[in-house]
């Protein structure tokens, strides 16, 4: 995979398609909004859907954790879907993530839907996580610089030739980075919406996340730009 490097707070931050951000200087690996134990959530509320999305975030997360071998991981919030969430973690997804984060130190920063620390799994619990100039927390904060945050699931549309293509994707300017959502049953706002775009008053970039490489627009400064048609959506250096 092809990732994109940003600079943000002095920092050469890589950002790759599978949507994980790679920060190589502290060898630190940041994912956000897993929501594992979604399915097992909803059907305890009679919404009964297949019970498999822990098994399929896993899925995609343990192999970048093994390429990339972190020093450190921080998962950036709602990385259950509820409270309760890591007690239900089924015995054979929680062995596969300990096993995974084996030689790593985990950072759970506290989300809006798991504010606890994740039960019987490694790592410390925090509010949010300060290293150098970098501030990494759940939810997003105006006027904040050198920012890492998730909470909102962007996602954004391109226009291609076959029509638009929805995808979810990094947002960036010289501030901070709003991550995609990484779990198999999150959705998505729109880039558009007000709580992304009031985020970025001077524009910025969009990085649509694709099989093998990210798809990057511009935003101008009252949302994202969709005029243009292909030659909009560029490859991603």
């Amino acid at each position: 995979m092809n990732a994109a490097p940003i600079h943000i707070a002095g920092e050469r931050l890589m950002l790759d398609p599978a949507g994980v951000l790679h920060w190589p200087a502290r060898r630190l690996l940041c994912v956000a909004d897993l929501h594992l134990e979604k399915g097992s959530a909803f059907a305890a509320r009679g919404r009964l859907v297949p019970p498999y999305d822990s098994r399929e975030t896993l899925a995609r997360l343990v192999p970048l954790l093994r390429r990339y071998r972190p020093r450190r991981v921080v998962f950036l919030g709602d990385s259950f879907h509820d409270r309760d969430g890591a007690a239900r973690l089924p015995a054979q997804e929680r062995a596969m993530l300990v096993q995974a984060l084996n030689g790593a130190e985990a950072v759970w920063v506290a989300g809006n839907h798991d504010p606890v620390a994740p039960e019987g799994l490694p790592g410390q619990a925090v509010e949010a996580w300060a290293e150098g100039p970098l501030a990494f927390r759940h939810i997003p904060t105006p006027r904040a610089t050198g920012e890492i945050a998730g909470h909102l699931h962007p996602k954004a549309t391109a226009p291609t030739r076959a029509g638009g293509v929805c995808r979810p994707c990094f947002v960036t300017d010289a501030r901070r980075v709003l991550m995609p959502a990484f779990g198999a049953y999150t959705g998505g706002l729109d880039i558009g919406d007000a709580a992304i775009a009031s985020l970025f008053p001077r524009g910025g970039r969009s990085f649509l996340l694709g099989p093998e490489r990210l798809y990057s627009f511009p935003l101008a400064g009252r949302g994202p730009v969709r005029t243009g048609a292909p030659d909009l959506f560029a490859e991603a250096p």
